[in-house]
């Protein structure tokens, strides 16, 4: 039972769902968990049970909750400044899109919001590129992207996705895309013309299932981009970051993007950072009023990016990845054939498939749940598996006992 600090009311968790589902849109289906509090890897529910986080904000909390250093640097500012528009300078901008820029290798940063708002922004800046700079006649560019893909919910990104549930009723849809297989190189080959502005590519697809591409697939399409003159967008929102053991999942393959999408734990879970991150020739095709967001690039947002950045600049994060991940796909691996048909993914971040006859994925949460491990489903079968990078080895383990006896038990394995 919960006491609200404002009078002696107690409340149900099933008093807070039902409060949910009365006021709050229904565009979410989430477990039945009240979280009320949480720390490092674990969350707090309001009758005080405790549960381990498997899914961390998909990848919004790769610090985990509350870290100590983030926490910190917000309070901090919060007794300083938040917020100033971009009408005036302040003392946070220029040393975020610095210290962000030198992590990523990158010569230009775009400050905004939301991961959706980098995408978007980074598709208008490669078709000004392409009418500025490449001579594109004006109104005629394409971007191209992959199916199955997953960038974001606004009307001109459900234009190109191919989930009929983000685009049904919501047309009409935005024109200019080319939508071809996520992996097939010779699709993109085939997709860029002298009107292509961009390949838009998710280095691993989150949402379609932590879809990893064959080797070879991304390097390719930055040789093609390369070959035609066409700029190669990363959407790098939850695969990068130390998701997957370097900054960038790209890093993986030694390929560079031309503009990289950032966001989720750009802002350590405490609030909307996000940005797009590249060359300067590109990026410093926009000029004033052209662009931009109230909100976008606040003090607040800036002191926590930057304390973002101190973090992954030591490494730590992306060891911690890389360690922890070899173990979880060892273990994941040895439930193939008993529970499981298949594992993907890179460093702590992993889908798995349940085999058919097995628990939906929905069922598989709710089990899961119930053995005080909070994870989440996608596609029907397939649950996504991201626990914050802070996690330790004995904390992991217990997590993934409870899959292992999850996908067991409802498969005749013992």
């Amino acid at each position: 039972m919960t006491t609200f600090a404002d009078g002696p009311t107690t409340t149900t968790p099933a008093d807070f769902i039902a409060l949910d589902e009365q006021w709050s849109t229904h565009n979410y289906h989430p477990l039945p968990v009240v979280i009320a509090e949480a720390e490092g890897a674990w969350v707090t529910d309001v009758d005080g049970e405790r549960y381990l986080d498997f899914l961390s904000g998909y990848s919004a909390l790769n610090f985990g909750h509350r870290h100590p250093d983030l926490v910190a640097a917000a309070v901090e500012q919060l007794d300083r400044v938040t917020l100033t528009s971009r009408a005036f300078h302040h003392d946070q901008l220029g040393r975020f899109c610095h210290e962000l820029a030198e992590l990523t290798g990158t010569e230009m940063v775009l400050p905004m919001n939301s991961g959706a708002e980098a995408v978007e922004s980074a598709l208008k800046v490669a078709r000004k590129w392409a009418y500025r700079v490449k001579g594109v006649p004006d109104g005629t560019a394409e971007i191209v992207v992959a199916g199955s893909n997953f960038h974001g919910r606004t009307t001109t990104i459900v234009s190109f996705s191919t989930d009929e549930d983000a685009r049904a009723d919501f047309g009409p849809f935005t024109p200019g895309f080319v939508t071809v297989e996520y992996g097939d190189a010779r699709a993109i080959a085939d997709a860029i013309t002298d009107r292509t502005a961009a390949v838009l590519l998710e280095p691993i697809q989150g949402e379609a299932g932590v879809v990893v591409p064959p080797d070879g697939y991304l390097a390719e399409v930055r040789r093609l981009c390369d070959e035609r003159g066409t700029l190669l967008i990363a959407d790098e929102i939850q695969s990068g970051l130390a998701r997957t053991g370097t900054v960038f999942a790209l890093d993986h393959e030694r390929v560079r993007a031309d503009l990289y999408t950032l966001g989720k734990a750009l802002g350590g879970g405490i609030l909307p950072v996000s940005a797009v991150a590249g060359r300067a020739d590109v990026l410093g095709v926009l000029r004033p009023g052209e662009h931009g967001s109230t909100f976008g690039g606040n003090p607040l947002a800036c002191a926590v990016g930057r304390a973002v950045v101190r973090l992954l600049a030591t490494g730590e994060f992306q060891q911690r990845s890389t360690a922890l991940g070899a173990h979880l796909h060892a273990r994941l691996g040895e439930l193939v054939g008993h529970g499981l048909t298949e594992v993907r993914g890179r460093g702590l971040w992993a889908g798995v498939d349940i085999a058919p006859g097995g628990l939906s994925g929905r069922q598989a949460s709710e089990a899961l749940m119930s053995r005080g491990v909070l994870c989440k489903e996608t596609h029907g079968s397939t649950l996504r598996i991201a626990p914050p990078l802070v996690i330790t080895e004995a904390e992991l383990d217990r997590g993934l006992d409870a899959i292992a006896e999850v996908v067991g038990r409802h498969t005749g394995v013992a």
